[in-house]
């Protein structure tokens, strides 16, 4: 079930302006600077001179970058952008033993994804982001969330060639994110968001998804905020079974259409913190104040402002990053005027 714990105070700014506080962050990935594009596209060119240190400067600079984008918009809770990766599952995968890559396979049109092979039972050798979230903790004043891919959306993404089963696979790696996960906590973290996209393809599948968190969340503290961000679905398909996860926030894309499957939600049983997307992150329009207050209250529709977070409806990489910026900042700004509005008893 639902972790039954409060531990979302910590994330309230010493200086919050109203009594009322409705978290506010980002999913996790944000459009990277056109120079570390450049840098990256030419990093394999010797006649460019990116060498291995040049290149992680240029990632330490744009995730400096990026953090203090994210504070200057007023997030309470902030992310480096994912400066660093690039795909969600390769950048796991390269770091963990068992995984292998024989070449791009194509997914769709022109496109083609350099997916994994599971050739061997997977191991944990050493931290995958423990010094991802050091760097941006220091240079962050305010609370860092790590977005983590979950091990059902790395084992469905990849070839199995080595388990009797996804769920095998799922539960091995599930074991590793834990690992992950307390060595994050020991450097500090204390808001970690496992990402399951593939749980909105695959519904079916909950049962082993929260067969995983309940291996991923073993021996974390209570003051670890665990969120769970599951990309847009059919949702009735898997509610109320996310109730039985043991999770302190569900992470919902419902912005894009519309709000239509807010209903799904508000049987008045709905058991974890919601974490509510309010800008859509497939529209380069820069929603409204007015219009991101509107989408605000849906949300209060399902949980009291007090078990409310508020972010975009997924990662914001592959909008303009002006665009980005400013439906960052009006989100920010929209959040605090609802919580004017419920310190007055307006709402």
């Amino acid at each position: 079930m639902a972790r039954d714990v409060d531990n979302r105070e910590q994330f309230r700014p010493a200086e919050h302006p109203n009594d009322h506080f409705i978290l506010t962050t980002v999913v996790g990935s944000y459009p990277k600077p056109t120079w570390l594009n450049r840098i990256r596209d030419h990093q394999d060119d010797a006649s460019y001179g990116v060498d291995a240190a040049a290149l992680s400067e240029a990632y330490d600079d744009a995730a400096r970058l990026i953090t203090e984008e994210h504070q200057h918009c007023g997030l309470d809770t902030v992310v480096d952008g994912e400066m660093r990766r690039e795909e969600m599952v390769e950048y796991f995968a390269e770091r963990i033993r068992g995984y292998e890559f024989n070449g791009p396979v194509k997914v769709w049109g022109h496109n083609y994804f350099d997916k994994p092979s599971v050739t061997e039972p997977v191991q944990y050798d050493e931290p995958w982001l423990v010094d991802e979230f050091r760097f941006t903790d220091a240079v962050a004043d305010r609370p860092v969330k790590v977005p983590i891919t979950g091990p059902y959306t790395l084992a469905s993404w990849s070839f199995n060639e080595a388990y009797d089963d996804i769920a095998a696979l799922t539960y091995d790696l599930a074991d590793l994110v834990n690992e992950e996960v307390a060595a994050l906590v020991d450097a500090g973290a204390r808001y970690v968001q496992i990402d399951e996209p593939a749980l909105a393809t695959t519904p079916d599948d909950h049962a082993i998804v929260g067969g995983a968190l309940e291996r991923i969340v073993d021996g974390i503290p209570d003051a670890v905020r665990v969120g769970l961000h599951v990309c847009y679905g059919d949702y009735s398909r898997i509610y109320p079974e996310i109730n039985d996860y043991p999770i302190d926030e569900f992470d919902v894309e419902l912005c894009n259409d519309g709000y239509e499957q807010i209903g799904v939600f508000d049987d008045g049983a709905f058991a974890p913190d919601l974490a509510l997307g309010v800008v859509d992150v497939h529209d380069t329009t820069v929603e409204s104040v007015d219009q991101i207050i509107e989408n605000i209250t849906q949300g209060l529709r399902v949980v009291g402002p007090e078990r409310l977070t508020v972010s975009p409806d997924c990662g914001l990489k592959l909008l303009p990053r002006e665009v980005a910026r400013e439906k960052m900042q009006n989100m920010v700004t929209a959040t605090r005027a609802v919580e004017a509005r419920l310190d007055r008893g307006e709402l």
